[in-house]
């Protein structure tokens, strides 16, 4: 596999494998699992507690190494980076969103999605700009101010999902993104996904375990024993 024609696609796997040794045991988390996603893709993967779907989304988000097997993202083979390097792939080209939200609770709204311009070394007035027009996106322009306790659960994921995608990255990664919403804050989490994937162009990967999650995404990818059992549209 190689990197031509790989501007249309946004990950590509071949036969990725990642196992973890327990003293004599070894573990076969992910067993040879090969992926295409096309950019502006909007995609959900599900699987039970165990099937690797986890791992899956470590290896694509660039938090772990392969050990063996094939990562390209954007055309670029990022399988053999090192540490530091992995972290800057994942500062400029993914953005993240978990289920705990992650937000600082002592900053605002604004400086919590500021953060990933401030380590990309953008100028105050544009990272400004920048999180105020992605706190509009979200619906969250006038809680600027507003610190994390001060916001719902719903809010707060809404704060996350605009630090996400504030450097436009090419690729944001929701890890069980509505585990601790309720109904009605988990549909509008996933409209705004919707939405952002529809206007902005930005890949989605969800992974979840409900299926009514996944039910709202374009592609569905299932996980079982480190393979990829099913993929259904």
């Amino acid at each position: 596999m190689d990197a031509s024609g790989g501007h249309d696609l946004v990950i590509q796997t071949r036969d990725l494998t990642k196992i973890y040794r327990m003293g004599e045991v070894e573990v076969a988390a992910l067993n040879g699992v090969s992926v295409e996603i096309a950019r502006g893709e909007f995609l959900s993967i599900m699987g039970h507690s165990g099937s690797g779907k986890s791992t899956f989304m470590n290896l694509i988000g660039c938090l772990d190494r392969p050990t063996s097997g094939i990562y390209l993202l954007e055309g670029r083979d990022v399988s053999r980076l090192s540490s530091d390097q992995l972290a800057e792939v994942r500062n400029r080209s993914i953005g993240f969103v978990f289920q705990g939200f992650n937000l600082l609770p002592k900053q605002t709204a604004l400086q919590n999605v500021e953060l990933p311009l401030l380590y990309a070394g953008a100028a105050p007035e544009e990272r400004r700009r920048r999180a105020q027009e992605a706190l509009r996106a979200v619906g969250l322009e006038s809680r600027l101010a507003h610190r994390p306790r001060e916001m719902s659960g719903g809010q707060q994921q809404r704060v996350a999902i605009a630090r996400a995608f504030v450097s436009e990255p090419a690729l944001i990664l929701a890890d069980e993104p509505t585990g601790n919403l309720d109904t009605k804050s988990s549909d509008e989490v996933m409209e705004i996904f919707r939405e952002l994937n529809r206007t902005h162009g930005i890949t989605i990967v969800v992974v979840t375990h409900e299926s009514d999650v996944a039910a709202k995404t374009q592609r569905t990818i299932v996980f079982r024993d480190g393979r990829i059992v099913e993929t259904a549209a």
